[in-house]
């Protein structure tokens, strides 16, 4: 299933069809939270969850992803645009798109995780926990191990 949103000349699209992986990699890898990501382990991220391309006509200019089991959970991951489309609107405009896709399929809970963007994600209706005594982890070796170490 294919979810798309039009804004005048821009693009929300979940068409992986769509997706510049080079325009993907080259933000990621400059990030606090991909520093250094080699490409095929964005190319996985992307084969393996749902994508949310943001377009200003053909140009990519935003992207997040999203893992779900498309029945109860979501996690927002990797959520940028590109410095010179901020400040416009552009950024909510793909949070309000995520969440209304990931609603229309029933799901109850959508997380994310940042560092520095609670402001902006509060006002796209984000809240802390409501239960962060309950939440558990496991950390295993893996790719990424290095990246956040990294990116702390």
């Amino acid at each position: 299933m294919i979810f798309e949103y039009r804004q005048g000349d821009f693009l929300i699209s979940t068409d992986p069809g769509l997706l510049d992986l080079e325009a993907i990699h080259s933000f990621l890898t400059h990030s606090y939270w991909a520093r250094g990501v080699p490409p095929d382990l964005v190319a996985k991220s992307i084969e393996n969850s749902l994508n949310f391309g943001v377009f200003d006509q053909t140009q990519q200019i935003g992207y997040a992803n999203v893992v779900t089991d498309f029945t109860h959970f979501a996690y927002v991951q990797n959520v940028f645009v590109l410095e010179a489309y901020q400040g416009n609107g552009i950024g909510r405009w793909l949070m309000e798109c995520i969440v209304a896709s990931l609603q229309s399929q029933g799901i109850r809970r959508i997380i994310l995780v940042t560092k520095d963007a609670q402001l902006f994600y509060q006002k796209c209706g984000f809240e802390s926990l409501s239960n962060q005594d309950g939440w558990l982890e496991i950390l295993v070796e893996s790719p990424w191990s290095k990246l956040e170490r990294s990116g702390d």
